[in-house]
């Protein structure tokens, strides 16, 4: 007897670990027989298997995240544009996904290729600026319901697809930073010759305003002054022609004021009639 159990126990010691599995919280299992799936286990937990008939094949219950390939579209305006975009999946059946993907790798492949075909198809209806503007969500609402529903014959349920980048291509980068630079040069030069002109004007304005004040100024001013030498002779003359012979006699100073004032020189006759104040007066009898 007891040489019979030693074997057993030998025999369970290498069987038993090969019987038993665990599926994990995150994890789901197909049961194969020689390649035939006969088994789907869903729950988490401990499960017996027969040995070498038996295979377990594990899939992930997670949501699972693809990222694809930058790829080369081209817009409805013959834009080139590289585009990188993300799913998120998940296994839905585990059964289905294994009669038709196998392995998530191959999974990976085929949803990017239906991902990539159904943005390429929706790109080409767009132009550049309406998908780097507005267009982009309403492009991948319509993408990820597409793919959605062709995923679904695989197993997949597809949770979102998403546009990560979406730039131009680098050797179209430079040409169209170069054409960006002219246009605001361009826009530049524009508003700058407006701003002279509007100068110019202003400038033009301002002269013919200070023109136009100047002579209202030197009018008004030549007017005072004739009034006021009109106010200036009347007085004078009042004054003066109270007495004449005082009157003569201060314009005839003035006369030498001017005359003399820089050492002048002149040669009268002596009966001058200019002289007649530069006499000696004669005392009177």
């Amino acid at each position: 007897m007891v040489k019979l159990i030693a074997p057993l126990l030998v025999l369970g010691f290498f069987v038993v670990p090969q019987a038993a599995y665990i599926v994990a919280e995150w994890e789901q299992a197909i049961v194969t027989r020689f390649g035939q799936p006969i088994r789907t286990v869903r729950e988490p937990g401990l499960y017996f298997k027969v040995p070498i008939a038996h295979t377990v094949t594990r899939f992930d219950k997670r949501i699972l995240a693809t990222d694809a390939v930058p790829g080369e579209y081209v817009t409805s305006d013959k834009k080139r544009l590289l585009v990188e975009h993300i799913s998120r999946w998940s296994i839905a059946d585990p059964l289905q996904f294994f009669r038709t993907m196998r392995d998530e790798r191959g999974a990976v492949a085929r949803l990017n290729d239906i991902v990539s075909g159904r943005l390429r198809q929706e790109i080409a209806k767009e132009d550049f600026k309406s998908i780097i503007r507005e267009k982009r969500a309403a492009i991948m609402e319509v993408v990820a319901a597409a793919t959605r529903e062709a995923a679904a014959s695989f197993g997949i349920q597809v949770v979102d697809v998403r546009i990560r980048r979406a730039d131009l291509p680098p050797e179209v980068q430079a040409s169209v930073f170069a054409r960006m630079q002219a246009e605001r040069h361009r826009i530049g030069l524009r508003y700058r010759a407006e701003g002279e002109e509007k100068a110019r004007e202003i400038r033009a304005t301002a002269d013919k305003e200070r023109e136009i004040i100047l002579a209202r100024a030197y009018a008004d001013s030549q007017r005072l002054r004739g009034e006021g030498d009109a106010q200036a002779t009347a007085v004078t003359g009042r004054a003066f022609g109270q007495d004449p012979a005082f009157y003569a006699f201060q314009r005839r100073l003035e006369t030498y004021e001017r005359i003399f004032a820089n050492g002048t020189t002149i040669v009268l006759r002596p009966d001058s009639d200019l002289l007649r104040y530069l006499e000696t007066p004669r005392p009177r009898r």
